[in-house]
């Protein structure tokens, strides 16, 4: 496996908040306070193009957090963010305790059983539910989709690249 990403992928620019160039970035972790713990950000933008920038302030909305940037000021000034990608330095951030594991980490690790029986590899991490939910493409046309618990996912070793998954249909 090759060594951890120097950015991560933390969410997207859902919107322009009011006039004062507000940016209401949607996490992919609900929970995430990545955002709350840096002062600079990456954004992609839709044309592919990446922009550091300087976050001066943040505060919480519902369903999302609003990032105040540096030399944005006006609504038409963060019209171009909407749709961003927004990437944080991996530096920036206190590293995850034991036990823990930045989502981003995880997206591309290979999938295995208990038994060492390859199923493929997370694509994707939904966050729709109380828990988020590992999306891993196998041979099969369709993903499986394993929420991401004990349970379900008893060990995590990203140095290694691999995660053990008891899939649901496993456990009946």
């Amino acid at each position: 496996m090759s060594p951890p990403r120097p950015t991560l992928e933390v969410g997207y620019v859902a919107r322009v908040h009011g006039l004062g160039g507000e940016l209401a970035v949607k996490t992919f972790d609900p929970e995430s306070e990545a955002l709350d713990a840096v002062r600079r950000l990456i954004v992609r933008l839709r044309s592919g193009e990446e922009r550091e920038v300087q976050v001066v302030g943040t505060r919480p909305m519902t369903g999302a957090v609003l990032v105040s940037l540096r030399g944005v000021r006006t609504r038409s000034a963060a019209e171009p963010f909407k749709g961003a990608t927004v990437l944080v330095h991996r530096e920036d951030l206190p590293p995850p305790v034991e036990g823990e594991w930045f989502q981003g980490d995880l997206v591309g690790l290979e999938a295995r059983t208990p038994e060492g029986v390859p199923l493929g590899r997370v694509t994707e991490i939904w966050n729709s539910g109380p828990v988020p939910n590992l999306v891993i493409q196998g041979s099969g046309p369709e993903p499986l989709v394993v929420p991401f618990v004990d349970e379900f996912v008893p060990e995590v070793d990203t140095r290694a690249g691999v995660l053990v998954v008891r899939p649901p249909e496993m456990l009946e």
